[in-house]
């Protein structure tokens, strides 16, 4: 169960995570195969956690992992209307943080 910020309370509905990464996802190189595989990553992370609720800002930071191993573009666009980004300096702290969680190697994220 999903706790909303009104304080109802509903089913999780994987489809409902999926439409959301979709509208980040928009213009992007993502197939729709993926969309399912982070849905369900995030259900399982979720389930994983043995809660009987989850508020749905944990639903939102469940999906943020997946979607910056997907594509770091549209990862940037959920962050920037999830996290309320108000300006430049909060896009420049999220793509420091990027950098800074790349592989030491050198090695990116695949795109």
């Amino acid at each position: 169960m999903v706790i909303k910020r009104s304080g109802n309370v509903e089913p999780f509905n994987r489809d409902k995570v999926i439409t959301g990464v979709r509208k980040a996802c928009q213009g992007r190189p993502i197939k729709e195969e993926d969309l399912k595989q982070l849905g369900q990553r995030v259900e399982e992370d979720l389930r994983a956690r043995g809660l009987a609720q989850v508020p749905s800002d944990e639903v939102g930071r469940a999906i943020l992992g997946p979607l910056r191993d997907l594509d770091e573009v549209a990862y940037m666009r959920f962050a920037s209307v999830y996290q309320e980004f108000n300006n430049l300096e909060d896009f420049e702290r999220a793509i420091r943080e990027l950098r800074e969680q790349e592989s030491p190697t050198g090695n990116e994220s695949k795109n």
